[in-house]
């Protein structure tokens, strides 16, 4: 990686927002405000801390937390020593934690206390060292849990620790790691995105124009930080925004919406899994949301139904679009919401994004094809894996997001589907994800994957693998009846099976290639 020659970090961003506005209010958790100079003085110390156990510039340290206070100081403590932060999801099992922990060669682990009653991290067979287990306690607990004998409490740790500015071994340049952030490991073991200093700085830069972050600007987001939308979406270009960010331990539909309503929220951000519970447990309709100015959140997932049930609230929602490795590429102008149904916006100021031919051939509006980009928001490439890397990532810089879709004659995004997803019936491209989302709409589907399957007259058709809600009965002739005039005949998938869940990863996503190993037949079995 070139260095840039400019000794510059994130954490010089929330000091010189501390220096600034030291009593604004950067946080609210479960209640409770907490300033920038709080912050800032919060991460001094933990990377005060982190100097005496001899953690250095370009070691790896991870976190295993729910949103809270700890995980940000911890996030910026890492950045301003040059430490590279590896966030693990919560919802990953033992050996998933432990290989992540392996493949990044993670030195210290902070944890919630509430994962060590199952989870007993030093049992793992992993590079974090005997004596940099750090537990932190849980403001929400679901059972009484104590500090385990073989970790230490983080403020009993941190907290000794002086508030000033730490003093660096070794500069920081902007191009050096700032994190790395695990994809789910649809197809294969989980690959480790390296996002540096730099990258960060311009994806600020590119949601600041998207949502016009300022200082007035009250943010209500359940996301959890360990997600890169989360983290790099909302948590990071709002706070380096001087804007306060409203947040739990843990979604709680109810006390989300709640929040939005007593805090004033100007801005909300959420998943489209969250906005269906929100919707769910009746509060959008019981609070007075005339505060916000924007809603934010959903994708190419979204059901057209849910959007039309948020507008008929006065949340008109602006859908983007991203992944791990270039999070936030595209979003819905304001302007333009409801404007471009199906559509997941414009490329933003510092991507450029593009749709091309297996060639490489930049096609024109209405052609589907790959969804290429560049800039200066992509990330550094897979952490140890460069075979992996060079797979995605073209010498030039250009990013192959895997994804298909085509682009109209004002520049606006659509999404069709992943390419490893596609098949082919009768000679038709057939998109899986057109198919889930118009299906997702039907009141009594939860969930829904599709997957080609061989058929000798079609060479490939579909099959539908649907989880009806809880008591809910649902037949073939009414999925076929409800898709009637919705997506063309050829798109009907031929085969439906009813199952109970659907395989995912822990980012949620449906592993189609476990679905394939099971259920690959030309049948409703």
């Amino acid at each position: 990686m070139v260095n840039t020659g400019v000794n510059w970090t994130i954490g010089d961003g929330l000091k010189k927002i501390a220096w600034r506005m030291p009593e604004k209010t950067a946080l609210i958790f479960e209640d409770k405000f907490i300033t920038y100079r709080e912050l800032n003085e919060g991460a001094n110390r933990v990377a005060h801390f982190l100097k005496e156990k001899g953690i250095k510039k370009g070691d790896r340290i991870a976190v295993y937390l729910r949103n809270c206070p700890e995980f940000l100081e911890v996030y910026f403590a890492a950045a301003k020593l040059g430490v590279i932060l590896v966030t693990l999801n919560f919802r990953l099992t033992g050996s998933e934690t432990e290989y992540e922990l392996n493949n990044s060669g993670s030195r210290l682990l902070v944890f919630h206390d509430v994962y060590a009653t199952f989870i007993d991290f030093h049992s793992l067979n992993s590079t974090v060292e005997d004596d940099k287990y750090i537990c932190v306690r849980s403001v929400v607990p679901e059972f009484e849990v104590c500090v385990p004998d073989w970790a230490v409490e983080f403020h009993q740790a941190v907290d000794r620790y002086p508030a000033c500015e730490p003093e660096l071994d070794e500069p920081v340049d902007l191009n050096d790691p700032l994190a790395i952030i695990y994809t789910s490991g649809v197809t294969g073991v989980p690959k480790g995105a390296i996002v540096s200093h730099l990258q960060t700085f311009f994806k600020n830069i590119q949601i600041g124009e998207y949502a016009y972050i300022a200082g007035d600007m009250i943010t209500a987001c359940q996301i959890p930080f360990f997600h890169s939308g989360g983290l790099f979406i909302i948590a990071t270009p709002l706070l380096l925004g001087g804007g306060t960010l409203v947040t739990r331990e843990r979604l709680d539909p109810v006390k989300f919406c709640q929040d939005m309503e007593k805090y004033k929220a100007t801005a909300t951000f959420s998943l489209t899994t969250m906005w269906e519970i929100m919707l769910g447990s009746g509060m959008l309709d019981k609070v007075d949301l005339s505060s916000l100015k924007m809603a934010a959140g959903g994708g190419e997932r979204t059901p057209q139904k849910l959007l039309d049930d948020l507008a008929e609230r006065g949340i008109y929602l602006m859908e983007g679009y991203g992944q791990t490795e270039n999070s936030a590429m595209s979003s819905m102008p304001i302007d333009a919401v409801g404007k471009k149904k199906g559509s997941v916006g414009l490329p933003g100021i510092c991507t450029d994004v593009w749709v091309a031919d297996e060639k490489g051939n930049k096609l024109p509006p209405g052609q589907v094809g790959r969804i290429l980009c560049k800039g200066p928001t992509v990330f550094s490439g897979y952490w140890q894996m460069p075979e992996k890397t060079r797979e995605v990532l073209s010498p030039d810089g250009v990013l192959d997001t895997g994804d298909l879709g085509y682009m109209d004659e004002d520049g606006f995004l659509y999404i069709v589907g992943r390419e490893k997803d596609m098949y082919r019936s009768g000679g038709e491209n057939v998109y899986p994800v057109e198919i889930e989302k118009v299906l997702r709409g039907y009141p009594k589907i939860a969930g829904v994957a599709i997957i080609g399957v061989p058929d000798e007259k079609w060479k490939e058709v579909g099959k539908a693998f649907i989880v009806p809600k809880k008591g809910e009965k649902i037949t073939k002739e009414e999925i076929l009846s409800f898709l009637e005039g919705k997506v063309a005949h050829f798109k009907f998938p031929k085969y439906i099976k009813f199952i109970d869940e659907l395989p995912l990863t822990a980012d949620m996503k449906v592993r189609k290639v476990e679905l394939k190993q099971k259920y690959g037949s030309p049948s409703d079995d």
